[in-house]
C-alpha cells in the first residue's frame, strides 16, 4: 500500500511540474506575473478619385551627325515645353527625366557569313520629360498637342493624388476598427475578456499600382484629344494592436 501511495504521489508531482512549466515562463524578470496579451493586425482600405496625372513624354531623333540629331531633338522638345507652359503647366511640374546620345551601328556579314567590323550609321538622341498635370480635364488635349509637336515615343500615365492625407486617415481608421473587431471575435471565441490597449504599431500605408494608360505617340489620333479614363485610387493601411486579456 505504501509503495502504491508513493508511486501515486510521484506521478502527481510530475503532472504538476508539467503544467507549471509554462506558468514559470510567464513571469517577468522582477518576479511579477506577465500580463496575458493578444496581438492582432487590422487592414483598412479607402478609395478616392485621382486629382493629378504624372506623364512621361519622350522625343527620339536620329541623324548622321550627333549635332544634327541633337538640334532636331532640341527643336521638338523646346516646342513641347513651350506649349505645356502656355497650357498652364507650372515650371515645378516639368522635369527632364532622361537624356542620352547613342551611336547607331550596323553589324554586316561578308558573303561567307563572317562577321565584319560594325559600321557607324549615325546617332540617336533621346530626351525624356516628366509632366505633372494637375487639371485632368486638360490631359487628353495636352497629349494630342505633344504628339503633334514631336513626342514620338510611348510614355506611362499614372494617376495619383496631390494631397492624400484625408483618404489615408480614413484607411487608418478602418484598419484600427478591423483590428478591434478581430480581437473581439478571438477573445469571445476563447471565452476571455478583452482588456486595455497596450501598444499600437502603424504598418505600411500605401497605394497599389494606380490605373494607367500607355500613350502610344506614333498612333495617337491627330484630330481630337486622346480619350482618358481616370478611375479611382485605393489606399491601403495596416495596423498592429496589442490588447491585454482580462484574467
Amino acid at each position: 500500500m505504501l509503495l502504491t501511495k508513493t508511486r501515486d504521489f510521484a506521478l502527481a508531482a510530475l503532472v504538476s511540474a508539467t503544467f507549471f512549466v509554462p506558468a514559470a515562463a510567464a513571469f517577468a524578470e522582477d518576479g511579477k506575473p506577465r500580463e496575458a496579451v493578444i496581438t492582432v493586425t487590422g487592414e483598412g482600405h479607402a478609395a478616392i478619385a485621382p486629382d493629378m496625372a504624372v506623364v512621361t513624354l519622350t522625343v527620339v531623333q536620329q541623324a548622321k551627325a550627333a549635332q544634327d540629331a541633337l538640334d532636331q531633338n532640341n527643336k521638338a522638345m523646346g516646342a513641347v515645353l513651350a506649349t505645356l507652359k502656355e497650357s498652364g503647366i507650372a515650371e515645378r511640374d516639368l522635369q527632364t527625366s532622361g537624356f542620352s546620345i547613342q551611336p547607331q551601328y550596323t553589324y554586316p556579314n561578308d558573303k561567307d557569313g563572317h562577321n565584319q567590323p560594325p559600321v557607324l550609321n549615325g546617332y540617336q538622341v533621346t530626351n525624356g520629360l516628366t509632366v505633372r498635370v494637375r487639371d485632368l480635364s486638360k490631359l487628353g488635349g495636352l497629349l494630342d498637342q505633344a504628339v503633334k509637336l514631336g513626342i514620338n515615343q510611348g510614355g506611362d500615365i499614372q494617376f495619383t493624388n496631390d494631397k492624400p492625407d484625408a483618404v489615408l486617415e480614413e484607411a487608418r481608421k478602418k484598419a484600427v476598427a478591423d483590428a478591434a473587431a478581430k480581437a473581439k471575435t478571438l477573445t469571445d471565441a476563447a471565452g476571455v475578456k478583452l482588456g486595455r490597449i497596450i501598444a499600437i504599431h502603424d504598418g505600411v500605408v500605401a497605394a497599389p499600382p494606380q490605373p494607367y494608360m500607355r500613350a502610344m505617340a506614333a498612333s495617337a489620333p491627330m484630330d481630337k484629344a486622346v480619350p482618358v479614363a481616370t478611375g479611382e485610387n485605393e489606399y491601403n493601411a495596416s495596423v498592429s494592436i496589442t490588447y491585454a486579456i482580462q484574467q
